[in-house]
């Protein structure tokens, strides 16, 4: 766990990129289910963690996903995606281009996200 609040939680996602995903604590099935404070604060981790992402590891693209077929709970995945990752340029639940590196979270980009997202939400 990244992070945690009242509406949502944050969690990394085991990959070779960079990748967090962002929980409602609650089960809403759709993001149009949830009250006002829920999206807003899924909406600032989003906007917090893509600047962290473009700031820290300069990827080529940043990607925001929400599907949920599998998992019927509002979640977001937040990538930061690389032109010599295994998958690009098709998504990462797509067809694997070619092998490649991973690329660790590394503790200085999870303390920065933390401070900034307690800073932003609080606990």
């Amino acid at each position: 766990m990244i992070y945690k609040n009242k509406n949502i939680f944050v969690k990394h996602e085991a990959s070779s990129i960079p990748w967090l995903v962002v929980f409602t604590n609650n089960s809403y099935k759709e993001f149009s289910q949830c009250p006002k404070d829920v999206k807003s604060d899924i909406l600032e981790v989003l906007d917090i963690v893509e600047k962290e992402l473009l700031s820290f590891y300069k990827p080529e693209k940043i990607n925001i996903a929400s599907f949920g077929n599998i998992l019927p709970r509002v979640h977001f995945h937040i990538m930061a995606r690389f032109t010599d990752d295994s998958h690009f340029p098709n998504p990462m639940w797509g067809e694997k281009k070619r092998e490649s590196t991973k690329i660790e979270l590394e503790d200085e980009f999870l303390k920065n996200i933390k401070y900034k997202l307690n800073e932003s939400l609080g606990t």
